[in-house]
């Protein structure tokens, strides 16, 4: 009888031990899985990247072959469809750097202000309530923004400031654009926010110091990488943006930085000679090549320069 119930027991033992290995196996085998899913996503994220870059850099180089790089970076004119032509992309610089100053200035203070505001203030309801609104605002196709600005805030610029503007113009599109990235900027600010811990709130309140003086002068400095790097996002967002320049701001090449006047960005440029009448294999035709390449280095810069404000002043609690 005891020998019965000993044998019993060491198959009973026997047949856990083999499920245990079975169960083993198998998560072995569906950790491999997910390991080759994830690695394969990034090899063609990372192949994607060095694909766009490679037809990049060698469809500029046959664009660099017919025009020098000291004239294309330096010259102050740009007009490739014309004689004599010149292909000095200053001005599409300067118009990228103007619509997208003006889009920063309107969106980093109201973005931190509604971002202390949701942190800080705003109760739970109320802040998942109005973080979503905000949010949909990103949602907003960026041709409906280029037709807000040019049907309704530039004729209202025109009503109440600058009578003489004329209907495509650099503020109008800057001031949308502004709005556009405004959930970017609030949000990235607000997420650097709430992870500043609550004990360094509790220890300015302790020592006597208002909300208001907690927000600005606890809070914000301890957050002050993400909110950096959040408007440096915002400001690259604004860089590459391209319908909306497109249509609100003009295609005039113009090296200017009177906002009230009609411009043209990189990205407006590109849409404009992307149509489909350009011949391929021409000196227009590759230039195309040769501003979105500098745009690239521009929006890549940036991101550099955001990475390396969040190591140098980020604070780990």
């Amino acid at each position: 009888m005891a020998e019965a119930s000993f044998s019993a027991s060491r198959v009973s033992k026997e047949n856990l031990e083999k499920r245990l290995l079975s169960g083993k196996r198998a998560e072995r085998g569906t950790e491999t899985l997910i390991h080759m899913l994830l690695l394969a996503a990034t090899v063609v994220s990372i192949a994607t990247t060095l694909g766009i870059v490679f037809v990049l850099v060698n469809e500029s180089f046959r664009f660099f072959q017919e025009v020098s790089v000291i004239e294309f970076l330096t010259g102050t004119k740009w007009t490739p469809r014309f004689q004599p032509s010149l292909f000095g992309v200053l001005p599409l610089v300067a118009g990228t750097v103007l619509v997208a100053a003006i889009a920063i200035l309107v969106a980093a203070p109201v973005g931190l202000f509604t971002a202390i505001f949701l942190s800080e203030y705003a109760p739970n309801r109320l802040r998942r309530v109005v973080k979503p609104m905000l949010e949909i605002l990103a949602g907003i196709p960026t041709v409906v923004y280029g037709y807000f600005a040019l049907t309704f805030v530039t004729p209202l610029l025109q009503t109440f400031l600058f009578p003489d503007m004329i209907i495509f113009n650099a503020l109008s599109a800057g001031l949308v654009m502004g709005v556009m990235i405004i959930p970017i900027v609030s949000s990235l600010s607000e997420d650097a926010m709430l992870a500043v811990p609550r004990s360094l709130r509790e220890a300015a309140y302790a020592l006597g110091a208002t909300r208001f003086e907690v927000a600005t002068r606890v809070v914000t400095p301890a957050a002050l990488s993400g909110i950096v790097a959040a408007i440096i996002l915002g400001l690259s967002r604004a860089i590459g943006e391209t319908m909306l320049v497109t249509i609100a701001a003009g295609a005039t090449p113009r090296l200017t930085i009177d906002p009230r006047e009609s411009i043209q960005t990189m990205t407006a440029y590109i849409v404009q000679v992307g149509f489909g009448e350009t011949p391929q294999g021409t000196t227009i035709y590759y230039t195309i090549f040769a501003v979105a390449l500098l745009l690239f280095v521009m929006t890549l810069a940036m991101n550099i320069l955001g990475h390396l404000v969040v190591r140098r002043w980020r604070q780990a609690y």
